[in-house]
């Protein structure tokens, strides 16, 4: 199993930042522009496990030389269940510098919109405490 997905599923926050590189770019489901920095991502994924509920992991896929993965997930946000994909781009060094979220359905996607944007505060001020404080649009861009 993936180092990645394994933090994931043991809900280690610390394992997760590790493995992110410091340019890391977020590009979320529900936000128009993507984040930039280890600081604001980190703090994201931390937001994303307090509004989650029953998070799986149902598969991961890999292109031939690791660099590539996505992993297809199932969870529940708001009652409302959500399947996604997260995809992840993986630099020289090992560590993840892309990462990006897809979601669906549009009702699941709008509930986890309305979770993450009450998050959003605690998330910003997580991100400034742990690092440079990167450019942090609203969680709806």
């Amino acid at each position: 199993m993936h180092p990645f997905r394994t933090a994931v599923e043991d809900r280690d926050a610390a394992a997760i930042e590790a493995l992110l590189a410091d340019d890391v770019v977020f590009t979320s489901p529900v936000a128009f522009k993507p984040y930039a920095g280890k600081a604001i991502t980190a703090a994201i994924i931390r937001g994303v496990m307090r509004v989650f509920e029953d998070f799986t992991y149902e598969r991961e896929i890999a292109n031939p030389d690791g660099r590539d993965h996505a992993f297809v997930f199932t969870a529940t946000v708001a009652g409302r269940q959500i399947q996604g994909c997260d995809f992840l781009h993986f630099d020289d060094e090992g560590r993840i510098d892309d990462f990006t979220v897809m979601v669906r359905p549009l009702s699941a996607a709008q509930a986890l919109s309305e979770a993450m944007g009450a998050q959003f505060e605690q998330i910003a001020r997580e991100a400034a405490e742990t690092g440079p404080r990167a450019a942090a649009p609203s969680p709806l861009g």
